[in-house]
């Protein structure tokens, strides 16, 4: 039995290799939905979503978002429109009162749909209808990502890190903004000051999250404030980390990052943006797959591979990577 803690594309790209090394009916996946938004109406969940998607086979690889071959005739028309009554592209956040109104679960991230800032494309657009509607037919976001899950045939099991609400804000010197904002509609120019996990210290783990994680745990080389720091600013996920097997693939090479803006987030979080600030942001972390050019010593043990995944072959060599490394310290 295995765990894997995703977010982003780091940990997915893992994923995509992991069948040859680790079984699928043994496996699960916890998402993070510090990323969530409700746009025009609807629970859009990005990181849960590139695992549904990648898992069942749809998933667009080209941009690792959405899925493949989709028409996107719904987003066009919104643009359109708003483009046509001068209303303008930009994200349109619903005022104050209405962020905390209607359901739970989309709290201080509800954006109006006029514009529609992020591409959502028609069959992703369905499976966001049908996740709202099931939210708001009384099922949890768990046991609507479950259900999603069975109509896209996933093999491993699929769990959204909690069924509260926790949204990823990055307060920058424009003004606060959720993370869709600050990285989707402004490509994350805006000069970081630091992050907050908005709800968190409300939220919980669910009881199946918590189960999981009694198992050894892979983290993905994901970006570890915005992709993971939602799940570990949850009560009780860093202490039951620290009492299971936990390897790290790095998202560095020394300092140097593979994608995204990992480097400037862990800067203004207090963090070294390398390696080394990986393993102290992750003290639970027993062991270590870092890259073969990468030299930065630890305090833990390492793996070394080419950690650079852009095929399945590639995927598949960093998860034998982490497999050793768990057989190391297990």
């Amino acid at each position: 039995m295995v765990t894997f803690l995703s977010g982003g594309t780091g940990t997915p790209k893992l994923l995509s290799g992991a069948d040859a090394v680790f079984e699928p009916a043994d496996a699960t996946v916890v998402g993070n939905t510090g990323d969530d938004v409700e746009l025009g109406g609807h629970l859009v969940c990005p990181d849960v979503d590139t695992v549904l998607y990648l898992r069942g086979g749809r998933l667009d690889r080209d941009t690792w978002w959405g899925i493949a071959d989709d028409s996107a005739t719904t987003h066009g028309e919104l643009v359109d429109i708003a483009e046509a009554a001068g209303l303008g592209t930009d994200p349109r956040y619903l005022d104050d009162e209405r962020q905390t109104a209607g359901r739970e679960i989309a709290r201080w991230r509800r954006f109006s749909g006029v514009g529609e800032f992020m591409h959502i494309g028609d069959a992703d657009r369905a499976v966001h209808v049908t996740r709202t509607s099931l939210i708001d037919e009384g099922h949890t976001l768990t046991e609507a990502t479950r259900l999603l899950a069975d109509a896209f045939g996933l093999t491993v099991d699929l769990l959204p890190m909690s069924d509260d609400p926790v949204a990823t804000i990055v307060h920058t010197d424009s003004g606060s903004m959720h993370f869709q904002e600050f990285w989707v509609a402004r490509g994350g120019e805006p000069a970081i000051e630091s992050v907050e996990f908005r709800g968190s210290e409300a939220a919980t783990a669910t009881d199946a999250v918590v189960d999981a994680l009694t198992d050894p745990v892979v983290i993905g080389p994901s970006n570890p404030i915005t992709s993971l720091g939602p799940m570990l600013a949850l009560d009780g996920i860093r202490e039951a980390l620290a009492d299971t097997p936990v390897v790290a693939v790095s998202p560095f090479v020394e300092d140097t990052v593979f994608s995204g803006p990992a480097d400037d987030l862990m800067a203004a979080e207090g963090y070294e943006a390398s390696t080394a600030g990986v393993a102290e942001a992750y003290p639970f972390a027993d062991a270590f797959v870092l890259d073969e050019a990468d030299g930065t010593d630890l305090d833990r043990p390492v793996v070394r591979t080419d950690t650079r995944m852009d095929d399945e072959r590639d995927a598949e060599r960093v998860a034998r990577a982490a497999r050793e490394a768990l057989e190391g310290v297990r």
